[in-house]
C-alpha cells in the first residue's frame, strides 16, 4: 500500500539525506497551493502567445486550412483529452507527493529515468525560449513606443526578460501563485478586448477567410487535434510536479474539473483568437499580428504589456519547473542553481528560428515529433500505476539507488521505442498512435519478456 507522506522538512531530511530538497516527497504541510490559485494557474498557463501561435498555425500561406467549426471542435476534443490525462496522471504526485522525475523511476528505473526525463526537459527548455522570444518581441514593441523608435532591439529585450524570469523562478511555487492569479485576470481581459476588436472591425474578413471556407474534415482536422493536444502533451506528462503542491483533501473528480474548466476557458479562447488574428492579417507571429489589428499605439502598448505578463506566467508553470527538476536529478544541483541553468539553456535554444513566419509549420512538426515519444511515456506511466500496480507503491523505494527500482527497465524502453516508431508512420497523429501502441506493448512485454526482471515485483505479474 502506498504510504502517506506527512513528513516535516526535518523528517524528510532524515529519510532522504542525499536527495535534493526539491525532489523529496511533499507532505500536507508542504503543499503551498490552494484550490483557487490552482485554477488560476491553469488559466494563466492557457492564455499565452505560444498557444495563440498554435491557433494561428491553421493559416498557411495566408489561407485558413480549417473553418471556424472545425477549429473549435478540434480544440474541444484536444482539451477533453488533455483534462482526462491530467486527472489520471496527477494522482501519484497528489497522493504520494513525489515529482515527475521520481515518478518515472517506477517504470523506467533509477538510471533509466535520466534518459526518459530528458524527453520532457528538452522540449520545455525550447518552449521556454520560444515563449521568452515572443515576450521579448512584445517588450520591444513597448520600448519602440516609449522611446519613439529610438530603441529597437528584440535580442536585448529577450535576454532581459529571461533574466527576470530566472530571478522570479528562484522562489518556486511561492512566486507562481501570485503571478498566475494576477496575470490570468489581466490577460483574459486584454484578450476579450482583442476579440471584440476582431469581431466588430474585421467581421467581414473573418467570415470570408475563416467562417465560410470549406476547410477539411480529413487528416488536417485530426492533425490539428494532435497539434493542439501536443502542446499540453509535455505538460500533463509531469502532472505530478503540480499536483504535489496542491492542498490535500480534493477528490479525483474535483481535480479533473479543476483542469478542464480553466483550460477550456483559457486555452480554447486563445486558440480561437489566434486563428481569428491570423485569418485577418495572414501573420502567425502574435505580437506582429496584434500590432496590425490594433492600430493605436496606446492600446498596443497595453496589449504588449499583457503579452509580456503572459510569457512570464506560462513559463513559470509549464517550462521552468520540469527541466529544473531534471537538471537537479542529473547534476545534483540545488534548486536555484538548476533554475538558472534552465534559463541560460533557453537563451541558447535559438527560439527566433522557430517563430519566423517561414517556420510556422516547423513549429507544428517540432511538437508532433516530440509528442511521438511523450505519448508512449505517459501511456507506460498510467498502465504501470493503474493496471499493473493497482496504485500500490512504497514511495521510499523510489529513492533507493540499490532498491527494487535500481538500474534500467528494458521493458519500458522497448515499449517507448516501439510506440514512437509506430507514431512516426504518421507524424500528424504521433501522440495518439504512440500512446495506444505503448499501452498495448508495455504490459505484454512486462508479462512475457525478461522473466527475472526486478520491475515485476509489486505488479500483477509478480510470481
Amino acid at each position: 500500500m502506498a504510504k502517506d507522506i506527512h513528513n516535516s522538512e526535518e523528517v524528510n531530511e532524515q529519510r532522504f539525506p542525499n536527495v535534493e530538497k526539491s525532489l523529496r516527497p511533499n507532505g500536507p504541510n508542504d503543499r503551498k497551493v490552494g484550490k483557487i490559485p490552482y485554477l488560476f494557474m491553469w488559466v494563466g498557463d492557457g492564455v499565452n502567445m505560444g498557444n495563440m501561435t498554435l491557433g494561428a498555425s491553421i493559416v498557411v500561406a495566408g489561407a485558413a486550412t480549417l473553418n471556424i467549426f472545425q477549429t473549435l471542435l478540434a480544440a474541444f476534443i484536444s482539451i477533453l483529452i488533455i483534462s482526462t490525462v491530467f486527472a489520471l496522471n496527477d494522482r501519484m504526485g497528489y497522493k504520494d507527493g513525489v515529482p515527475y522525475v521520481i515518478q518515472l523511476r517506477m517504470s523506467f528505473g533509477v538510471k533509466g529515468t535520466v534518459i526518459s526525463s530528458l524527453l520532457r526537459g528538452v522540449p520545455a527548455i525550447i518552449w521556454y525560449g520560444i515563449q521568452s522570444w515572443i515576450g521579448g518581441s512584445a517588450l520591444n514593441e513597448i520600448m519602440i513606443i516609449l522611446t519613439d523608435g529610438a530603441f529597437d532591439n528584440i535580442a536585448i529585450c529577450f535576454v532581459l526578460l529571461t533574466l527576470v524570469q530566472i530571478v522570479l523562478s528562484w522562489y518556486g511555487f511561492h512566486s507562481i501563485k501570485w503571478i498566475e492569479t494576477v496575470a490570468s485576470f489581466v490577460i483574459m481581459i486584454s484578450m476579450v478586448y482583442v476579440f471584440t476588436i476582431l469581431v466588430t472591425s474585421y467581421g467581414d474578413e473573418l467570415v470570408t477567410n475563416w467562417v465560410q471556407i470549406d476547410g477539411s474534415w480529413g487528416l488536417p482536422f485530426f492533425g490539428y487535434i494532435m497539434v493542439f493536444l501536443g502542446n499540453y502533451a509535455a505538460i500533463f506528462l509531469n502532472a505530478s510536479d503540480y499536483s504535489r503542491e496542491l492542498e490535500t483533501g480534493i477528490s479525483d473528480g474535483k481535480r479533473g474539473f479543476m483542469y478542464f474548466t480553466p483550460i477550456f476557458i483559457s486555452y480554447g479562447f486563445i486558440l480561437m483568437v489566434g486563428a481569428m488574428t491570423a485569418s485577418v492579417t495572414g501573420v502567425t507571429n502574435p505580437p506582429t499580428a496584434l500590432a496590425m489589428v490594433i492600430d493605436n499605439s496606446y492600446v498596443t502598448l497595453g496589449v504588449s504589456a499583457f503579452i509580456v505578463m503572459a510569457t512570464i506566467a506560462t513559463n513559470m508553470v509549464a517550462n521552468i519547473i520540469p527541466p529544473t527538476y531534471v537538471i537537479s536529478l542529473i547534476t545534483k544541483a540545488r534548486y536555484r542553481v538548476a533554475v538558472t541553468i534552465t534559463g541560460l539553456l533557453a537563451m541558447g535554444a535559438f527560439p527566433w528560428m522557430l517563430v519566423q513566419e517561414s517556420n510556422s509549420q516547423g513549429l507544428d512538426l517540432f511538437i508532433k515529433t516530440y509528442s511521438a515519444f511523450l505519448g508512449p511515456i505517459v501511456a507506460i506511466l498510467l498502465v504501470d500505476y493503474y493496471l499493473m500496480r493497482k496504485q500500490k507503491l512504497n514511495v521510499a523505494n523510489l529513492y533507493k539507488q540499490d532498491g527494487p527500482f535500481a538500474g534500467y527497465n528494458l521493458n519500458a524502453f522497448l515499449a517507448m521505442i516501439i510506440g514512437a516508431a509506430f507514431a512516426f508512420i504518421n507524424v500528424d497523429l504521433a501522440w495518439i498512435i504512440g500512446f495506444v501502441v505503448a499501452s498495448i506493448v508495455y504490459p505484454l512485454l512486462s508479462k512475457y519478456a525478461f522473466q527475472g526482471s526486478r520491475f515485476k515485483e509489486g505488479t500483477i505479474f509478480e510470481k
